[in-house]
């Protein structure tokens, strides 16, 4: 059974993302895609435009030291554009650390993701980990 290009897509950017492969996130991007995440932390918000996203990826690996690492456990497509990913992500910062189950919800446009919407199962749990907006 192969994969659904869709899923094969996400597939590529999780992939990526473990690597540290700005370019080719970039490349799976729209110019005007938007990666919206939850919560009320210093990294929560709407970050609009490859140039953003990528800066707040690369946050991620500075506010965790080097240490985020995502495990995709599932990509599923709808058919018509979206792409449900599961992962579980594991991270230190400071003298803490996580571990907790997720998922981002994918739009694709032209072959290109367009939209992340992010969800994670402690939203509390993960504004404390990442640190208060400041």
């Amino acid at each position: 059974m192969s994969e659904h290009p869709h899923s094969a897509l996400v597939r590529r950017g999780y992939e990526a993302f473990g690597r540290g492969d700005m370019e080719t996130l970039r490349s799976l991007l729209t110019a005007d895609c938007v990666h919206h995440v939850p919560g009320g932390s210093r990294i929560s918000g709407h970050y609009k435009g490859q140039d953003n996203i990528l800066d707040l990826y690369r946050e991620l690996g500075e506010l965790t030291g080097g240490t985020l690492q995502v495990e995709l456990r599932g990509a599923y497509p709808d058919g018509r554009g979206h792409v449900m990913a599961v992962h579980t992500y594991h991270a230190d910062r400071g003298d803490r650390g996580i571990e907790m189950p997720g998922g981002l919800w994918f739009t694709i446009v032209g072959g290109k993701i367009s939209d992340i919407d992010e969800c994670v199962q402690d939203i509390d749990e993960a504004d404390a980990f990442w640190g208060v907006a400041g």
